[in-house]
């Protein structure tokens, strides 16, 4: 153990246990400020790569403008192309509640809007003073191919 620390302070590294339950205990002479900045470095990417994307949710009301429907179904081909699950909702104020008919026609049309993008995985209902319908991004067919070819291959 003397001769290893002698060893690690000649070349400036430093020496870490890595197993002290072991008989003899194991160590290593590497560079401890390194090896944290790795792991550090590791952990961060696992937890940007392994963030789920849940269910995000749109909102709308009845009488929405043409222009600001158009840019509301654009955020929601964005949140499906990021593979979100995409929860369109119409919220009706007042007495706009008597009237979900108008609620099932917007839901309609951005369902139609998006037909080539995702799939409908719940139909239209209505839950409180809200009609709401969920959008799972659809397969791609590209990704169909590719996976052929890799059976193919294999």
């Amino acid at each position: 153990m003397v001769d290893a620390l002698a060893l690690a302070r000649q070349q400036d590294l430093d020496l870490v246990e890595v197993s002290p339950s072991a008989e003899p205990p194991v160590c290593r002479i590497l560079d401890y400020g390194k090896l944290r900045y790795l792991h550090s470095k590791k952990v961060k990417e696992s937890r940007k790569s392994g963030r789920t994307s849940g269910l995000r949710e749109v909102r709308f009301r009845p009488n929405i403008g043409v222009h600001d429907l158009a840019a509301k179904t654009r955020k929601v081909k964005q949140l499906l192309d990021e593979g979100s699950k995409v929860r369109v909702a119409v919220f009706f104020r007042g007495r706009e509640v008597t009237h979900p008919e108008l609620g099932m026609a917007l839901l309609k049309q951005v369902a139609d809007v998006m037909k080539d993008e995702a799939r409908l995985e719940r139909a239209p209902a209505m839950e409180g003073r809200s009609l709401s319908i969920i959008l799972t991004p659809a397969p791609r067919k590209g990704d169909t191919k590719i996976s052929e070819v890799e059976i193919a291959q294999a």
